[in-house]
C-alpha cells in the first residue's frame, strides 16, 4: 500500500512513520513538498500522487496565535481539509483526519463521546470543527479521531517544556483546573494505521486512558523524570487556577474523551497516560 502522511515536521508524523507496517510504502510530506495553504494546488497534487491512503496529521495548530489569525486557522484547518476530502473521494482511497477535542466546550463532567454536541470556545476549535462538517459532507467514507493534549519524547510540546524548565527553576506553577487526558503521540499512531486499514468512516475519539489536571500531568513528568534520572535536581511544582495564567484564547475546563468505542472497533487496550509517559520518558534516559 502507498500511503501520505501530511505534516512532516509534526510529533505525529514522526510517530506515524516510526509504527508504520512494514507492508506500507510510505510518503511524508510537509510544506515543502506541498503547501496545503494553496488550496487550488491540493486536488491536482494528490490525484497525480494517487496514494492508496491518506493520513492528515497536519494542521493549524497555534491555539493563542489563531485569535489574530483567523484566517490562516480557517484555511489550514477548514480549507485544506474540505479539498483533501474532495481529492480522497475522486481517488476512492481512505482518509483518516486528525482533529481535536477544543470541538467541545468543557462544561461537561463525563467523558465526551463521539455524539455529543460540539461547542468550541475559540477559533482554533471552531476552524477545526467547520473541518470535520466539511470533510464529512464531501467524503463521507472519511474517518475523522479526535485527540487531545498529545506529547512525545524529543518533540515540541508541554512535556518537553516542563522538562526545559525544571531543568533550570527551582519552583514552577502550572494550571490545576483544566481536565484532559495526556495522549503519547506513539499510541495515537498506532491508533491511526488501525483506523486505515479497517476503513472506518465518521468521527472517533482516541486518548489515553485516565485523567489528569495540566498540574497532575506536570507533577508525574517530574516524578518520572528523577526516577529515570533525566531530572537531578529538586523542583517545587505548584497549582495554579486558570485565571492566574491568562491565555488569548479560552481553553475547555474538561476535554477528556471517551475512546471506547473506538478501542473495540479496532481492538485495542486501554493504554494508561501514566504508563504512556514512563515509556516516552524511558526514551528521553536511554541511550540510542
Amino acid at each position: 500500500m502507498r500511503i501520505l502522511v501530511l505534516g512532516k515536521s509534526g510529533q505525529l508524523a514522526q510517530s506515524l512513520v516510526g509504527f508504520a507496517p512494514t507492508q506500507v510504502e510510505l510518503t511524508v510530506w510537509g510544506r515543502e513538498e506541498l503547501d496545503l495553504s494553496n488550496l487550488e494546488e491540493i486536488v491536482p497534487r494528490l490525484l497525480a500522487h494517487a496514494p492508496d491512503g491518506v493520513i492528515n496529521a497536519s494542521a493549524y495548530t497555534a491555539v493563542d496565535r489563531a485569535e489574530q489569525d483567523a484566517d490562516a486557522a480557517y484555511r489550514l484547518n477548514r480549507d485544506a481539509v474540505k479539498q483533501l476530502g474532495l481529492a480522497a473521494a475522486q481517488m476512492g482511497c481512505p482518509l483518516v483526519h486528525v482533529s481535536t477535542d477544543f470541538v467541545f466546550d468543557g462544561n461537561q463532567s463525563r467523558p465526551y463521546q463521539p455524539g455529543d454536541a460540539c461547542s468550541p470556545l475559540g477559533i482554533y476549535g471552531a476552524s477545526k470543527r467547520e473541518g470535520e462538517s466539511l470533510l464529512q459532507q464531501v467524503c463521507p467514507a472519511a474517518a475523522i479521531v479526535r485527540t487531545a493534549w498529545v506529547y512525545r519524547a524529543g518533540s515540541n510540546n508541554f512535556m518537553s517544556t516542563m522538562l526545559r524548565l525544571m531543568a533550570g527553576r527551582d519552583e514552577l506553577g502550572v494550571v490545576a483546573d483544566q481536565v484532559g487526558a495526556p495522549t503519547s503521540s506513539d499510541n495515537l499512531a498506532q491508533v491511526l494505521w488501525r483506523v486505515l486499514e479497517r476503513r472506518l468512516s465518521g468521527i472517533w475519539h482516541y486518548s489515553d486512558a485516565g485523567a489528569a489536571s495540566w498540574y497532575d500531568f506536570a507533577c508525574a513528568i517530574y516524578e518520572e523524570s528523577r526516577q529515570q534520572h533525566v531530572i537531578e535536581r529538586d523542583v517545587v511544582i505548584r497549582p495554579l487556577k486558570t485565571e492566574q495564567y491568562p491565555t488569548p484564547a479560552v481553553r475547555p475546563a474538561y476535554s477528556v474523551l471517551d475512546s471506547s468505542a473506538l478501542r473495540d472497533a479496532i481492538n485495542w487496550p486501554a493504554i494508561h497516560w501514566q504508563q504512556a509517559l514512563r515509556e516516552q520518558i524511558h526514551q528521553l534516559s536511554s541511550p540510542h
